[in-house]
């Protein structure tokens, strides 16, 4: 994984709607030194990059009335998660004690059974318990609300603290003096303001408990690494917590347990499951020299690693903070929510108070009506919903694309990939596997395949060439005898004396030089090289014994994940700088027609570009460094996760698991997830643009239709638990199906 400069995460406490937001966002973007800060509403944290100190973050953000708490350990994330339960719980305790005393007013009041407003002992007490609910219940509406009048600013708060407290004020002023209005108008909306806090509390305690589950992803990859380790120190073996280890120690991993941070085999071998970061069943065989990760399982034996990668720097740390970064930065579709959400609570306030003057102008008789239509309106476009759209569904899509193996580093990235037109993909190590393997063995008449692996393993134990290596690596259950006198001829092979046998292995001009007859298989060689694989032909004094053919052959997924592409209406294009004979054995291999060969670098930019001019949305997968140039060039950049660091800088979207099966999953989640917060702004724009006409009387002339404060504080609670539980649909989505 690359190294990225760690992020300053925060979790900020008293958010409340869309301009919460953009007022925290404003306060960290002003600091010096901050490069991006993000802040994340769905789950109220910021995430702020720079070299900023975090005691300047936090002080940003209380300067503008929001709490913060830094999140830099599990131990942080748990407590958050811990304080997230005690809030809902605290919500849900509101909700009931206002809906428990608000009830039966109501219900009383609908039946008829309330006093008239003459009898001022009974409603003097309501007024008192409704004024003590609002405090206990709704106190921190009011408080948000002071706050953001003292920062000059509004926000969701404002138009709950307006709605509640303006119809307790109304009543209280009935009450006083009922002769303030006319007696049509007179009544007490005492009910209204204490259910309306209920509905409310139980909408946000709903909207926690559903908006918890959108931090699973995050939450079972932070739950790979283990809690401890097992140190070697001084030479004894000590038991230490994860976050002790230090670059450097040695760690002894048993059979059955999980490594715990990357480092490198010193002694032992044993066998790895890495499923956890590149998808394959397989356990992977680990001797001395080789890499291990943090998070994955060791199978059978014991051994000994030295460490080189500890806490933020492990891959399964870095991978969390990629998912993390992309869950809290927006695509371009979130930030213009964010700015019409900043002036919608101004807008509204004022058509409420256009209500009051137009319902008094037009009807100067009904203070009830114009009272009513103004908290309507004042309740019911709250823009929790529209706060929540984008962010809510980023989480849940970026979470999916990680389970999937496709790790997203910015909001921009997944709204576009929904929108590629054209996939261009680099071949080695992308299409293929990027290093040599032995393909087939096919012995001459007298000879068994055992044989003719043996004898060229044998000789090419002494070379440093890939193929030869390639037919080494395949012949590890051989025993294979030591070369004498070997000698590299340049451009045709190798040969050397194996006990009594002078061995030659190596192309058909090596053979022909030798006088070595090939013919029995030589239509076999032609159709090897027809399929993009180098065969080397064997010989033994003299007497020609087999062929062997190597190849960088295709990984095993990458023609159905091509298949699924075209099937998608994608057009595909082949890059490389490989010959074109071998370039285009591969292409006819997996399905891709357009095959461009012996390309630089430079060349394959401009590839990208020509293609841009054309109006195509273009996707670069690569994993070289000679493929940075066109990943940064590409509208969206895909970097095998077995690639260089430089890939994966230059790339948005790594696939960790180098597997181009990836890349149809994320292109389906990304539109699946743009889809689902399309779905949820619409609900938000057409329930507000539904819902304030409404409230504001204007069908009521022409139907009689009017929306009481209660109905209407109900709905816009209603209107967040339905965005947050649209979003969480995403994670039923199944990317194979789309």
């Amino acid at each position: 994984m690359p190294q990225h400069k760690p992020a300053v995460r925060v979790a900020v406490t008293g958010m409340s709607c869309a301009g919460c937001v953009a007022s925290v966002e404003r306060a960290l973007n002003e600091l010096h030194d901050v490069s991006q800060a993000a802040v994340n509403f769905a789950e109220h944290t910021a995430m702020v990059e720079g070299g900023v100190d975090v005691d300047e973050i936090i002080a940003a953000i209380e300067a503008v009335g929001y709490g913060a708490t830094p999140l830099s350990s599990d131990v942080d994330e748990a407590f958050k998660e811990e304080v997230e339960k005690a809030h809902y719980l605290t919500l849900l305790r509101k909700s009931i004690v206002a809906g428990v005393i608000g009830l039966p007013l109501m219900t009383a009041g609908m039946l008829g059974y309330l006093p008239t407003l003459a009898n001022t002992s009974f409603w003097s007490v309501v007024a008192l318990v409704t004024a003590l609910v609002l405090w206990y219940s709704g106190g921190q509406f009011y408080r948000g609300a002071v706050a953001a009048a003292r920062r000059h600013t509004t926000n969701m708060d404002t138009l709950i603290a307006l709605g509640t407290g303006a119809a307790w004020i109304y009543s209280v002023i009935l009450l006083i003096n009922p002769s303030f209005v006319p007696a049509i108008a007179q009544h007490a909306y005492f009910e209204a303001s204490i259910i309306i806090t209920a509905f409310i509390n139980l909408g946000q305690a709903l909207e926690t408990r559903a908006r918890g589950k959108t931090g699973q992803a995050i939450r079972q990859l932070m739950g790979l690494q283990p809690k401890s380790a097992t140190v070697v120190r001084d030479g004894c073996e000590i038991e230490v917590a994860i976050m002790e280890v230090q670059v450097g120690d040695l760690v002894r991993v048993r059979p059955g347990e999980q490594i715990a941070v990357d480092g490198v085999v010193v002694e032992g071998h044993s066998s790895v499951d890495e499923s956890m970061l590149t998808g394959e069943p397989m356990p992977v065989e680990k001797r001395m020299a080789d890499s291990v990760s943090a998070g994955t399982l060791n199978k059978s034996g014991a051994f000994l690693y030295e460490t080189q990668r500890v806490g933020r720097d492990t891959a399964i740390a870095q991978i969390v903070q990629l998912v993390r970064s992309a869950q809290s930065t927006k695509p371009a579709i979130g930030r213009l929510v964010d700015r019409v959400a900043e002036v919608f609570v101004p807008v509204v306030i004022a058509i409420a108070l256009l209500c009051i003057v137009a319902w008094l102008y037009l009807s100067p008789d009904n203070y009830s009506f114009a009272v009513v239509t103004a908290l309507s309106v004042l309740i019911i476009a709250c823009p929790c919903a529209l706060g929540l759209a984008t962010p809510i569904s980023i989480m849940v899509g970026v979470g999916k694309a990680a389970e999937y193996g496709a790790l997203i580093r910015h909001g921009d990235a997944l709204q576009t990939t929904g929108k590629i037109t054209t996939v261009v993909l680099d071949k080695t190590g992308t299409i293929t596997q990027g290093s040599p393997r032995l393909t087939q063995v096919l012995p001459a008449d007298g000879w068994t395949s055992d044989e003719v692996l043996q004898l060229s393993a044998s000789i090419e134990q002494g070379s440093e060439h890939p193929l030869g290596q390639a037919i080494v690596d395949a012949a590890q259950h051989l025993r294979l005898d030591q070369a004498t006198e070997f000698v590299a001829i340049e451009g045709q092979g190798v040969k050397g004396q194996i006990g009594a046998k002078q061995v030659l292995l190596g192309n058909r001009r090596l053979m022909e030089a030798q006088d070595v007859d090939v013919s029995e298989l030589d239509d076999v060689a032609s159709a090897c090289m027809q399929k993009a694989e180098t065969p080397m032909f064997l010989a033994a004094n003299g007497k020609f014994v087999g062929l062997v053919s190597v190849a960088d052959v295709t990984k095993a997924d990458s023609a159905d994940a091509i298949k699924r592409m075209r099937a998608a209406g994608l057009r595909l294009v082949l890059l490389t700088g490989d010959n074109l004979a071998t370039a285009e054995a591969i292409g006819h291999e997996v399905g891709i027609s357009d095959v461009r060969a012996e390309m630089l670098p430079g060349e394959k930019a401009e590839v990208i570009k020509q293609l841009q001019a054309e109006g195509e949305i273009v996707a670069m997968v690569g994993d070289g460094i000679n493929d940075a140039p066109s990943l940064a060039q590409a509208d969206v950049g895909f970097a095998m996760g077995s690639g260089t660091d430089v890939a994966m800088e230059s790339a948005d979207i790594t696939l960790i698991r180098s597997s181009l099966g990836s890349l149809p999953d994320a292109i389906a989640i990304s539109k699946a997830t743009v889809r689902n917060i399309k779905q949820n702004l619409f609900g938000a724009f057409v329930y507000n643009a539904v819902g304030i006409p409404v409230a504001a009387g204007l069908f009521f002339p022409l139907a009689g239709v009017l929306l009481n404060p209660m109905v209407a504080g109900a709905a816009m609670a209603m209107s967040s638990v339905t965005v947050v539980s649209n979003a969480n649909r995403l994670r039923l989505f199944d990317p194979g199906e789309d």
